[in-house]
């Protein structure tokens, strides 16, 4: 049923405008035209992912976008750390961390937060 239908992840924030300014001045992303004024739309890579007004936005403890980056998580992480991204720091089991990258055999991973504490993770695959 549902196997070939691509479901579009939605992200609860508190304050659209702010998230506007994060997806769109920090991140680089371009709104798709249309919709409501309190609901943004954003393509990448061609996936389109939600951004919505909600009472319960940050409370998500979980990885709720990963962007799969290859080879070039380095330069992502700098690019995003020079714009004021902070990079998130955890302990997981079998993973090193070196800087702001945490690696686990031949995957290697960042996360990063929005304003509203959704997480995103880069990845290298």
């Amino acid at each position: 049923m549902l196997d070939k239908i691509s479901p579009t992840p939605m992200l609860a924030v508190k304050d659209v405008d702010r998230a506007r300014r994060f997806y769109e001045d920090t991140l680089g992303l371009t709104a798709v035209p249309g919709g409501l004024d309190d609901i943004l739309q954003y393509e990448a890579g061609g996936t389109t992912f939600v951004v919505y007004p909600s009472e319960y936005a940050g409370t998500n403890k979980a990885t709720a976008l990963t962007w799969v980056v290859g080879s070039s998580l380095d330069e992502e992480v700098e690019a995003l750390k020079r714009k004021g991204v902070t990079f998130e720091h955890y302990e997981l089991p079998g993973t090193k961390r070196r800087g702001d990258i945490h690696e686990s055999g031949p995957i290697r991973n960042a996360w990063f937060k929005d304003p509203d504490g959704n997480i995103h993770a880069l990845s290298s695959g």
